[in-house]
């Protein structure tokens, strides 16, 4: 288990092999965390599927509107949606999207991220500017990896729960 230095700004998500640990980056992108500890702490992400994983690329989810596979989860529609919250600007930095690193998933509007986002399974500089990183697991990847893979995935994973740290 890794140690964790700022519980308020941890989050643990359970995933069917074991726990991830992902370090929230407040002073980089301080709206994004924020979103991600309030979904977090309402149970808005527990049981959403991640519905869209690329081989090499990422595993996205976060859909807390149509992804739950417990409350009317269409796969068609995953990934459409996003949570009742206003969506949030975009918090760009010099942070590059390596492996591991979180980054708010969006429209083509850069200002469209609201509840949905991906783990990078490798180093994506091609997505550096263009997408906010907010956080890095710093435990559990292996977990990540272990994701079924699809656009959707015939059988997909879920977060069975997303905590902060802090209230665990």
């Amino acid at each position: 288990m890794a140690e964790i230095k700022d519980p308020e700004n941890t989050i643990v998500i359970e995933l069917k092999d074991g726990p991830v640990t992902i370090e929230l980056l407040p002073d980089v992108a301080p709206k994004h965390a924020e979103r991600m500890k309030e979904l977090a702490r309402s149970g808005a992400y527990d049981n959403v599927v991640f519905h869209r994983v690329i081989e090499g690329f990422m595993a996205q989810t976060g859909d807390v509107e149509n992804g739950n596979a417990e409350k009317d989860y269409n796969p068609r529609l995953a990934g459409t949606g996003g949570s009742s919250m206003p969506d949030l600007p975009a918090e760009f930095s010099k942070l590059p999207h390596d492996r591991g690193t979180l980054g708010a998933a969006r429209s083509s509007n850069p200002n469209s991220a609201n509840s949905q986002f991906f783990i990078n399974f490798s180093d994506n500089h091609f997505l550096n500017g263009q997408y906010t990183v907010y956080g890095r697991v710093i435990d559990g990847m292996a977990h990540v990896d272990a994701i079924a893979r699809g656009e959707p995935p015939a059988n997909p994973d879920r977060m069975i729960s997303v905590k902060v740290a802090a209230d665990a």
